[in-house]
């Protein structure tokens, strides 16, 4: 934990080293809370290791943005979805009028 100079409360930071260069990121999720000097696994790219997360299903394998654009994408396909059946158009409710079943045998 981490005291930002700006709103004088205590961030939640994680600090990690690759040789001798020392890095810190943000572990502020939502839904988790860390305690002080309370170690994490961090995972990161080697070729990108400032760009790194703690390793826990929220936050690394699971973002707020991820999630949000999901929920919203599959309002979104089943609205389009509702509004195609709810309003056909005109050769589809021709071509549903003008269907006959065929008969079928018992034992297909």
């Amino acid at each position: 934990m981490v005291r930002d100079s700006t709103s004088n409360k205590m961030i939640p930071k994680a600090f990690y080293s690759i040789g001798v260069n020392q890095y810190a990121i943000q572990v502020a999720y939502p839904l988790l809370t860390y305690q002080s000097n309370e170690k994490v696994t961090v995972i990161f790219e080697t070729e990108h290791p400032s760009k790194a997360s703690v390793y826990r299903f929220w936050g690394y394998w699971l973002h707020w943005e991820e999630l949000l654009g999901s929920i919203i994408a599959a309002i979104v396909l089943f609205q389009i979805a509702v509004s195609i059946t709810n309003n056909p158009t005109e050769s589809a409710m021709k071509e549903q009028m003008d269907y006959i079943p065929e008969k079928k045998t018992k034992y297909d």
